[in-house]
């Protein structure tokens, strides 16, 4: 029996996801929105964030529908503050950050708008009040200024009043708007979002990454051409930093065999390559990123000799590997999987999950020690919710439409 077959571990892989619901449930911030949370789970000074809100709106979604009591407060909280707060009621979309006085970064971008979707998508299917007509003007919104139908991916940055669109083209925020379109295609049953998703993997996973030994360039220019330099004198960038990002390769794998099976559960035959890519994209990831320099854990980024740059351990990487690896085990039956997925969840026992003040250290030292060069504090709850979901859930539906059509385990 392996771990991903056994009744045992998936009742751990529960009392994980009550532990993390626990200790995100004080970021909710009286004036609207989510704060990211400190080391001990307390609010922390400054902006509240658009992608923070919506990441939290979603998991306490996903915490809806597992039946977690105080979880509907927090999603409505969410959606009310998508709703007022952080809405630009002139131009359309939704503000970046949120300040005392109003907008303190009023750039419309991808990245954020993309978890507007996904977060509006689980509240949708939680049967929150408000969350269609949310996920309904969203999906417009990023049909109207995101979506490139000619390039068949998402552009990055607009202004305020979305008149002048940033050059810059990114790969970080086109991977989120799949994972959208995912969702959004079984909340809504409307075909296009899948075949949206499609289209960006299949130009991403199937075109940049197989033409560069699966490591996935991140930053391009206007036209789509690859910027390998991008951020070469700021490598540790959280949101764009140089070379290629290890966790991302986890991420389009897993994200890759979602659309497969979502292909597949339509009753079409999926391409050969999807599996194939997928596959040869987490062996690149172990093979580049895992435990190669002298100490355990994924570092960060690569450069385009795949050799590590920055070295430092983040806990979404490792809750990424344990999903893909959980996802990998479910389309192909390999041991090898259960075997990786098995590793990685004792890495993160050992060295990320905090049992003393909760939820999961967010950045470690090539030491394996508590680091904030990237991050501080432990923001806020998505990738490691995720990791103890995904391995007791079908490949499609999505996570939430999965909770909400009783396929948990």
């Amino acid at each position: 029996m392996t771990w991903l077959t056994m009744p045992a571990h998936a009742r751990w892989l529960e009392q994980e996801t009550d532990r993390l619901l626990t200790f995100g449930a004080a970021s909710a911030r009286e004036t609207g929105g989510f704060a990211r949370l400190d080391d001990d789970g307390a609010p922390l000074a400054g902006p509240t964030e658009l992608w923070i809100t919506c990441r939290m709106t979603h998991v306490y979604s996903l915490g809806t529908l597992l039946g977690r009591p105080g979880s509907a407060a927090l999603v409505d909280h969410g959606l009310a503050a998508l709703d007022t707060v952080f809405r630009d009621a002139q131009n359309g979309g939704w503000f970046a950050e949120i300040g005392p006085d109003g907008p303190t970064d009023d750039a419309k971008a991808a990245y954020p708008h993309a978890f507007v979707v996904l977060a509006t998508a689980s509240a949708t299917v939680a049967g929150r009040p408000g969350a269609r007509a949310l996920l309904d003007e969203a999906l417009a919104l990023s049909e109207l200024r995101f979506w490139d139908d000619e390039a068949g991916m998402a552009v990055e940055s607009w202004d305020r009043a979305f008149t002048t669109l940033d050059p810059y083209r990114g790969v970080n925020a086109n991977m989120h708007t799949v994972e959208a379109y995912l969702t959004a295609a079984d909340v809504t049953g409307h075909r296009i979002w899948l075949d949206r998703a499609l289209r960006i993997i299949e130009r991403v996973v199937h075109g940049y990454a197989r033409g560069n030994s699966w490591r996935i360039p991140e930053h391009f220019t206007t036209d789509w051409q690859p910027n390998l330099d991008y951020n070469i004198d700021a490598p540790a960038d959280p949101f764009r930093p140089y070379g290629a990002t290890i966790g991302h390769w986890l991420e389009w794998s897993r994200l890759t065999l979602h659309a497969r099976a979502a292909i597949t559960a339509r009753g079409e035959v999926a391409p050969a390559w999807m599996l194939e890519d997928a596959i040869s994209l987490f062996d690149a990831a172990v093979a580049e990123g895992w435990d190669v320099d002298g100490a355990p854990g994924f570092v960060y980024t690569v450069d385009w000799a795949g050799n590590p740059v920055v070295h430092e351990r983040m806990h979404w990487v490792v809750a990424e590997g344990i999903g893909a690896a959980a996802a990998l085990h479910a389309a192909t039956g390999d041991e090898r999987y259960d075997t990786w997925y098995a590793t990685l969840w004792d890495y993160a026992a050992r060295y990320l999950i905090d049992p003393v003040g909760g939820s999961w250290w967010h950045e470690l030292g090539t030491d394996n020690q508590v680091s904030r060069t990237v991050w501080a504090g432990k923001a806020d709850l998505y990738h490691a919710v995720q990791a103890t979901l995904i391995p007791r859930l079908p490949l499609t539906p999505v996570i939430a439409p999965a909770l909400a059509a009783g396929a948990l385990d």
